[in-house]
């Protein structure tokens, strides 16, 4: 007896994936096995850089309030310190929109810290 593939689960299976592929350069788009290479390489891109994203706006703020601080004379390290200390219930991610959009709040927030 001859041997039964499914060929119309399989298309589809390869459709799918050329579907999700559409708009990449050259034989990405339209190769089956470099079409699933990279349509796989990029689901892996994207579970890492999920994570990755979180870490990466953190140092920014980090950044932000550093720049931010230096203007007064503190570190960063110093203001932190003394943002717990004060219990400031304010995060990172504020504290660096507070430096960059509002730098009066800002200001008040290192003066109060400072005393």
């Amino acid at each position: 007896m001859p041997r039964s593939v499914n060929h119309v689960a399989s298309r589809a299976r390869r459709k799918k994936i050329l579907k999700l592929t559409k708009g990449y350069f050259g034989k990405r788009k339209n190769v089956w096995t470099v079409a699933k290479n990279t349509w796989e390489k990029g689901q892996q891109y994207a579970y890492r850089d999920r994570r990755q994203k979180k870490r990466n706006f953190r140092s920014l703020w980090i950044a932000r309030i550093n720049a931010g601080v230096r203007q007064y004379g503190m570190s960063y390290s110093v203001f932190m310190g003394e943002v717990h200390k004060k219990g400031v219930a304010l995060n990172r991610k504020a504290l660096a929109d507070l430096a960059t959009n509002n730098p009066q709040a800002f200001k008040t927030i290192v003066d109060l810290v400072k005393n």
